[in-house]
């Protein structure tokens, strides 16, 4: 086991009625890196995350985060991990700053501290203070999102989990939100893993890509490097190379199209 990884998954083997979604998987993910794990609907990617979060024991093999058994000793990572998922998840009788008030109050901060930080995060996740104040309901769906990140980052994780949290915006609002996400991630040296279906949210945050098929097993990896990553072409080749290694894993019925896939040109 790697010793210096912040997360380790070890042989895991996740079964439900008899039907496995993940089989025997090892991956690791060094402190400070974001890490996307690509692949369709099925492919086993939320099981993995729920793997992560400790939601659920493996039916076989070791997750280890930071050092704990995530399932086992949820209160020595309280605190320490955050989500954010593809719907935002925003409690509606909730201005945006009380909702990101919310993991502050679960960790017992102060009343002062809690509206002094959230109202800071909201800013760097780059919400006007005009919009504060407001419901859920009077914001834009990407400024709903910038509200659930700046909710996940305020507690100051370690370690940042995103659940589809950019596909259901649009490529301008997503490619922005993605782009701003990844530099708090980075200036503040957080760890990160990306759930995605979409090849350009892996090919724009991830330093290393992980395509999986189901049920939860590794097809291919490929590490980013960060000057290629503003190359056109490269963005192109690559992106088309993926999809191809996508669309051999799909069945007749299970298509890149039919499970939302992004096809780049």
């Amino acid at each position: 086991m790697d010793m210096s990884a912040l997360i380790s998954l070890r042989g895991v083997s996740m079964v439900f009625s008899e039907q496995a979604a993940v089989d025997n998987l090892s991956l690791s993910v060094e402190p400070g890196e974001v890490l996307a794990l690509l692949g369709q609907t099925g492919a086993g990617k939320s099981t993995v995350l729920n793997l992560i979060l400790g939601q659920i024991r493996p039916t076989a093999g070791t997750v280890i985060v930071d050092g704990h058994d995530p399932y086992a000793d949820t209160e020595a990572l309280r605190g320490k991990m955050a989500v954010s998922f593809q719907t935002d998840r925003l409690l509606p009788w909730r201005t945006a700053l009380r909702n990101v008030e919310l993991g502050l109050e679960i960790l017992r901060r102060s009343r002062d501290r809690r509206a002094t930080l959230a109202a800071d995060w909201l800013m760097r996740v780059k919400l006007d203070q005009v919009h504060h104040g407001k419901f859920p309901h009077q914001l834009s769906g990407g400024m709903r999102q910038r509200v659930s990140l700046a909710r996940a980052l305020v507690i100051d994780p370690d370690l940042v989990l995103l659940d589809e949290s950019f596909s259901q915006l649009d490529h301008v609002t997503s490619s922005a939100l993605r782009r701003d996400f990844l530099s708090l991630v980075k200036e503040y040296r957080k760890t990160c893993v990306l759930i995605t279906h979409r090849i350009d949210d892996a090919l724009e945050m991830a330093d290393r890509i992980i395509v999986l098929a189901a049920p939860a097993r590794i097809v291919s990896e490929l590490l980013i490097d960060p000057a290629e990553r503003g190359r056109e072409d490269w963005l192109v080749a690559t992106s088309r190379r993926i999809t191809r290694e996508m669309a051999a894993l799909s069945s007749p019925i299970d298509s890149p199209a039919d499970t939302g896939a992004t096809l780049s040109p």
